[in-house]
């Protein structure tokens, strides 16, 4: 079982951490529920089936090219009442064990459904809180914790009506996007309106009508910035790891690039960064699983960006992994059953680089792949966009061209490593022509 006192350790989960004796047994079943797309799907998956759990995965999947999503649960991910009715009669029919949402857009959904099954799960309210921008920004507020000032602006009124008194620089968000998507950072009133003009366009086409017509304004908090990334228990909060990012985001774009750890800040410094991710957590209510959050730190401060009830994103997950255990997935798996386990410590520092697109194009080739992979300390690199596939860049897009994967003796040198294989890549692309009807 999970030990309280170890709660300060960088943890790795492996498979000679699950007692034989102890693993669930094969008529266990776990429910993920997931966007089809979601790349978090294959680690799962791997975790779930390393401890012996069956999985039954609840999308939109009908038409998915994805085995285990298309034979899976069918649900409508946008009607929630719809969806917990399909989940209730499927548990009648074979119970389960736990219920996980992969990403922002499902973990409410999956927290209303453990609910109602009696399983562990954190109150839906405030799942659905840690995936709006607004709401988390102004409940975190009233609850006393330290958050930019904000205030919301709806792109259906006169934009000159809206900002009067903002401070400059400011930051536009998207409410319910991630990855950087849409984000942009202003310093006057005439690039405030060209960056709500690009918004606007960018959050057309997803969320609900509210999402689609109202952006948050922030201001602008200069500092480092930081990953964090934990657990809860019992509402307990427990530390796996700090990143520290080392390229600066003052923006006007928050393109995410290297994330290494452990972090080089000072020991004061990374206990309020964790006091402050539990003060969140508390005033949102959270109890049990993944805890992902983003803070800026300065002096005077350790400041709240972002709270998610969720792992971290894109593939920086396998920073974390020990040999081919999911360890992430298979403990975020382990709480969701109710039978934590203990994860083993890693030595040594770790990172990651998400490789930006920086050029819109079609995608050609990829070269100097084997020049970066020899790369002292450079464990592997994966290219995860297919040739011939559309580049967007940031703001418009949402996506990295792959990763890049260190690990040494000392931050520095896997950040120096990092740093060294990305200058070697280059990346082909062609100019698309897109034909408009009249």
């Amino acid at each position: 079982m999970f030990d309280p006192t170890l709660s300060n350790t960088l943890f790795i989960a492996s498979d000679a951490d699950i007692d034989p004796d102890s693993t669930p047994a094969i008529s266990k079943r776990l429910l993920l529920v997931s966007q089809p797309n979601s790349y978090r799907i294959a680690p799962y998956l791997a975790a779930a089936q390393q401890m012996g759990l069956e999985v039954l995965i609840g999308s939109r999947g009908e038409h998915s090219l994805t085995t285990e999503v298309n034979q899976g649960l069918h649900i409508d991910l946008d009607d929630h009442d719809a969806a917990l009715s399909e989940i209730l009669e499927e548990a009648r029919h074979k119970p389960f064990a736990g219920i996980i949402g992969s990403d922002d857009s499902t973990v409410e959904l999956a927290a209303h459904a453990a609910s109602l099954l009696n399983l562990p799960h954190n109150p839906p309210r405030a799942a659905r809180l840690t995936r709006r921008k607004d709401m988390s920004r102004a409940h975190l507020m009233l609850a006393g914790c330290p958050v930019p000032t904000h205030c919301l602006v709806d792109l259906g009124k006169p934009l000159a009506d809206q900002t009067a008194g903002l401070p400059w620089p400011c930051v536009l968000k998207p409410l319910h996007m991630s990855a950087s998507r849409g984000v942009i950072r202003v310093n006057d009133e005439e690039e405030f309106n060209d960056a709500c003009a690009r918004i606007r366009s960018i959050i057309a086409g997803s969320g609900d009508d509210f999402e689609r017509t109202h952006v948050l304004v922030e201001e602008y908090i200069d500092g480092v910035e930081v990953a964090y990334e934990g657990f809860l228990h019992e509402g307990e909060l427990h530390t796996l790891t700090v990143f520290d990012k080392p390229d600066p985001m003052v923006g006007p774009y928050f393109e995410e690039t290297i994330y290494v750890t452990p972090s080089t800040l000072d020991a004061d410094t990374l206990e309020m960064i964790k006091l402050r991710v539990q003060q969140a957590c508390t005033a949102f209510g959270l109890r049990t699983g993944p805890v992902h959050a983003e803070l800026r730190v300065n002096a005077e401060n350790a400041w709240l960006l972002e709270v998610a009830s969720r792992t971290i994103g894109g593939d920086c997950a396998r920073t974390m992994d020990n040999g081919s255990s999911k360890s992430l997935e298979q403990l975020t798996v382990s709480l969701a059953i109710g039978e934590p386990v203990k994860p083993a410590s890693i030595e040594g520092s770790r990172g990651v680089m998400m490789i930006p697109i920086r050029q819109a194009g079609l995608l050609r080739r990829v070269e100097g792949i084997l020049a970066a992979q020899k790369v002292p300390h450079v464990e592997k690199i994966d290219i995860t966009i297919s040739e011939g596939h559309e580049l967007v860049p940031l703001p418009e897009g949402n996506q990295y061209l792959g990763f890049i994967f260190a690990q040494a003796d000392t931050p520095r040198q896997v950040t120096a490593a990092l740093r060294q294989a990305h200058e070697k890549l280059t990346f082909v692309t062609a100019p698309i022509i897109k034909l408009e009807s009249a």
